[in-house]
């Protein structure tokens, strides 16, 4: 057994409570003190930290590339894929957040959350403010898509179970997934979180 002094200090040694966080082992130090700020100013807890984490694999194809372009050709970008209108809602471009690093690009991704942090209570509400922000904190079983429309042809590969209706639960099947593996040893890492004030 090692005293907390004798165990090496991840990223700024400022995390005196350990933690594991999914996909932690695809990102840098200084990009877990950013990603734990981005939390601290929300009220988020590691639930939340770890949400985003698969959010932000997911959106990326689990390259946390702030430069990643939707391949389905949308003109999305990022950790988060951020649509061109989005982007210049921020007050930014796709074109400038690709050329980005991810660090600098996390301050986007807050500002993006902000009008949803304090509605976001799950993972599905984490993926639906990125993907549909109408649908933060409605019930899982809440139908989004239904067949017979564009919207449910360009999403019907999230009917799970074929029935012609996508709900909120189904949209973040694959979020889910994505949390699994990144909490798998080989994605994720132990990190030191900020001790809260007493």
């Amino acid at each position: 057994m090692r005293f907390m002094r004798d165990v090496e200090m991840i990223g700024s040694g400022r995390y005196p409570l350990r933690v594991r966080l999914a996909w932690g082992a695809h990102v840098s130090d200084a990009f877990v003190d950013a990603l734990f700020a981005l939390a601290a100013g929300f009220g988020w807890s590691l639930d939340h930290v770890n949400w985003l984490m698969a959010c932000m694999a997911f959106e990326t194809g689990r390259t946390f590339d702030p430069a990643q372009k939707n391949l389905a050709g949308s003109g999305a970008t990022g950790l988060i894929q951020f649509m061109p209108l989005t982007a210049r809602g921020l007050g930014t471009t796709t074109e400038r957040l690709a050329a980005m690093t991810d660090i600098e690009q996390l301050e986007y991704v807050e500002a993006y959350f902000r009008p949803y942090h304090r509605r976001i209570n799950t993972l599905a509400d984490m993926y639906l403010a990125i993907l549909m922000p109408a649908y933060v904190s409605r019930p899982g079983g809440t139908v989004m898509f239904t067949d017979g429309t564009t919207a449910y042809r360009q999403n019907a590969g999230l009917d799970a179970n074929t029935d012609g209706r996508i709900t909120k639960d189904e949209a973040a099947q694959r979020v889910q997934a994505m949390l699994i593996e990144g909490q798998l040893a080989i994605n994720s890492r132990d990190v030191w979180q900020a001790e809260e004030a007493a």
